[in-house]
């Protein structure tokens, strides 16, 4: 089968298209044919080294596709099942083979494409503002990288799934419109207007209760100053590069904050929470209440231009690897 691997860790160059032995399911394991793979900025973290993997490997968190064969033990699971998972690796390739438990049936009404859209960035999405930081009605947070693959579908969770009120912030006015048909309450063009003047003039002062950072090194310590006393920084990602070391006294200095750096993996590390995050996302899809926006689709041998594309802060939405 074909696979992007990555021999040495650097640019978007060292993605590699190779032909590489068909995986065989082993007992409890099932072989899926991949029919789209989610790009995300994990995948970029991987390629650089930032999160050290044992080389040569292939990169992907995410897919979805049909089930081509299982393994012994397999009773859940046939040949011809649809299937999405998200935190498993080698998504960039024909054919992944994952254990069964991690695989989560996509239901009539949900197209693969869009299954292999929402699991990584939805259930992101999901755990950040039910479990993270539960938002309550009425509560406002604030979500960085708006109109990103994470960010429309955080501000879309968080307002009507939570009832919160949203502020959001993103770098061009295409992307403050997307922001804005997701349901954001306020949208901060931070290419032009300071966010933390905004954000305080916005709050009358008080600050936000959460503050949802995936951008990192760039916002992290003014996101601070935008919390109310006692708020949440929820840092879930670094697009922009690693937060460098932080004095846990500051926390106390601004108001005795809360800093949560969480991962998707432990919030779906039982089954049950599995397929209860992804059965919200799919009935809400299927139910035309969250809607995914998949930006652009690449072939899979196009997998260098895709990082680039995401690396270049151009993602409107979720970049997909069709094999």
């Amino acid at each position: 089968m074909k696979a992007i691997r990555v021999h040495e860790f650097g640019g978007p160059e060292v993605l590699r298209l190779d032909e590489v032995p068909t995986p065989d399911p082993a007992a409890g394991q099932v072989r899926v044919r991949v029919e789209a793979a989610g790009v995300n900025f994990i995948d970029i973290y991987h390629r650089t080294g930032l999160y050290p993997s044992t080389r040569p490997f292939i990169p992907g968190r995410e897919a979805a596709g049909v089930v081509d064969a299982v393994g012994p033990g397999v009773t859940e699971l046939a040949a011809g099942d649809p299937v999405a998972f998200a935190m498993h690796p080698d998504a960039y390739a024909e054919l992944v083979v994952v254990p069964w438990e991690k695989l989560v049936r996509v239901p009539d009404g949900v197209d693969l494409e869009t299954a292999a859209a929402i699991m990584l960035q939805g259930m992101t999405a999901h755990y950040l503002t039910h479990s993270t930081y539960a938002l309550r009605p009425g509560e406002t947070a604030l979500v960085h990288a708006a109109a990103g693959g994470v960010g429309l579908l955080l501000v879309q969770v968080a307002k009507r799934a939570a009832g919160a009120r949203v502020i959001g912030t993103v770098s061009t006015r295409e992307k403050a419109d997307l922001a804005r048909k997701a349901g954001a309450d306020h949208v901060i063009l931070y290419t032009e207007q300071d966010f933390e003047a905004e954000v305080r003039r916005l709050t009358d002062g008080k600050g936000v209760d959460v503050v949802y950072d995936s951008v990192g090194a760039d916002t992290f310590l003014r996101s601070l100053n935008c919390l109310r006393p006692r708020g949440y920084i929820v840092l879930y990602g670094q697009s922009s590069g690693p937060v460098a070391a932080v004095d846990p006294q500051i926390l106390n200095q601004r108001g005795s904050l809360f800093l949560s750096r969480p991962s998707l993996a432990h919030y779906i590390a039982g089954r049950s929470e599995l397929l209860e995050r992804a059965g919200d996302l799919f009935r809400w899809i299927a139910a035309g209440t969250l809607e995914v926006r998949i930006d652009r689709t690449f072939p899979l041998p196009e997998a260098a231009e895709a990082h680039r594309y995401m690396e270049g802060r151009k993602t409107k939405g979720k970049l997909l690897l069709l094999p």
